[in-house]
């Protein structure tokens, strides 16, 4: 009798429980946000801005790998290109055909319009204030810094992402069990169903942050990488393109010892188009 009593008695907590804990999940979460707009306006907000912040940092990571897959892809077949021609005219003609997002194709072409733009003036007081290696040099700097300057488009954003999107979701975790110290406050007892829901809310706020953070960082240090190994091959092609427009001959290291040279240019190249 005793212990039927006392089932009795532990049926209706245990379904009360139950159901309390179903307020946990997200799908009671966002009913509560839909059906009650003003109680809940910083919750909103913050899950507004977690969203957008996820999906701008889902939108660069897939660009940004899109965009150095083909980078690294067109690298070697770019540059042996331009080597590989016969002579220095040839190559910039190939080079002026290469996709207009190519980055290498448009450092050789900056180097090649410097140099036939300081023959074009020998005897002005330009050249005489800049020899051609000087005036080719400056301008492949230019190039480089230029083109560096484009691989690192969305970073920005995606370090953005990753430093502020774990405190965004954290203001939405304060503001849930903020709710729940307010529900406890006014039910006057410490149950589940008092605190299920604002706690549910809390959790599902902090995976949100985590969910837009941890992508973003890794992608963030992961192209870093990639843009400094990038960059790092935009020096050493820059390095040769000087050598053979300011000496009309390729010094050519260990590394492309092997690969070949445009016959011996004397002469600068024509201005490339822009």
């Amino acid at each position: 009798m005793i212990q039927e009593a006392a089932s009795a008695a532990a049926a209706p907590v245990g379904n009360a429980n139950a159901q309390a804990l179903q307020q946990v999940g997200a799908s009671h979460f966002l009913h509560e946000i839909l059906t009650h707009p003003l109680e809940h306006a910083i919750d909103f907000i913050v899950l507004i801005v977690l969203v957008v912040m996820s999906v701008s940092s889902w939108y660069f990571i897939i660009a940004i790998a899109i965009r150095n897959a083909l980078i690294r892809s067109r690298m070697d077949k770019v540059i042996q290109k331009f080597w590989d021609t016969p002579s220095a005219q040839d190559a910039v003609r190939v080079m002026e055909k290469q996709p207009r997002s190519e980055p290498f194709s448009k450092i050789a072409l900056e180097a090649a319009s410097a140099a036939a733009h300081h023959q074009r003036h020998e005897g002005s007081r330009m050249v005489e204030a800049l020899n051609r290696s000087e005036f080719v040099d400056r301008a492949l700097r230019q190039a480089v810094d230029r083109e560096s300057r484009n691989l690192e488009g969305g970073l920005t954003l995606l370090a953005t992402v990753g430093s502020a999107a774990v405190f965004v979701g954290l203001l939405g975790t304060v503001m849930g069990i903020y709710y729940a110290l307010i529900n406890l406050g006014a039910s006057g007892e410490s149950s589940i169903s008092a605190v299920a829901g604002p706690v549910g809310q809390a959790l599902i706020m902090t995976a949100i942050g985590l969910f837009a953070a941890i992508p973003a960082v890794i992608a963030y240090n992961a192209y870093s990488r990639a843009n400094r190994v990038t960059i790092a091959h935009f020096d050493e092609f820059a390095h040769d393109l000087h050598d053979f427009f300011a000496t009309g001959a390729r010094i050519e290291s260990a590394s492309s010892s092997a690969s070949a040279r445009p016959a011996a240019a004397v002469t600068p190249p024509p201005a490339a188009k822009k």
